[in-house]
């Protein structure tokens, strides 16, 4: 699967990663502080999702990329490919999400964007009959 639309890809959610690791390591501490209870609770249970939802990306994406670069032959990658759990997610109460910062708003629509790109490649790669 190699080619510009798995570059591209590999690219934004990595980017997307780093955004977000710093996002939450950075402004989002205090936003979240600064938030009351039941948001807070929000903020929490949904970075929460977000982290997990990036972790699969990334490891899904670090697979691939390394069928591509030879270090993984197919098969090997369709083995480990056990271990990455690409879930689907259950969505947010929209009450919820809206108390949320805009920039974790932001961040989690971008992530679900990639996780469907990240599942559609999934899909052509190892179940091409489906």
């Amino acid at each position: 699967m190699q080619g510009e639309q798995f570059g591209s890809l590999f690219r934004e959610g990595m980017a997307l990663v780093e955004a977000t690791a710093a996002y939450l390591d950075g402004p989002g501490r205090g936003e979240a502080k600064a938030l009351p209870r039941h948001a807070a609770l929000a903020y929490a249970t949904e970075s929460m999702r977000l982290t997990t939802r990036l972790m699969q990306i990334a490891s899904w994406l670090l697979l691939q990329r390394a069928v591509n670069e030879g270090e993984l032959t197919f098969d090997q990658a369709k083995t480990e490919k056990t271990k990455v759990k690409l879930s689907t997610w259950e969505s947010s109460h929209e009450e919820s999400m809206a108390s949320l910062p805009k920039r974790l708003q932001d961040l989690i629509e971008t992530s679900r964007s990639v996780h469907e790109q990240v599942l559609r490649l999934d899909q052509l790669v190892y179940n091409p009959q489906a």
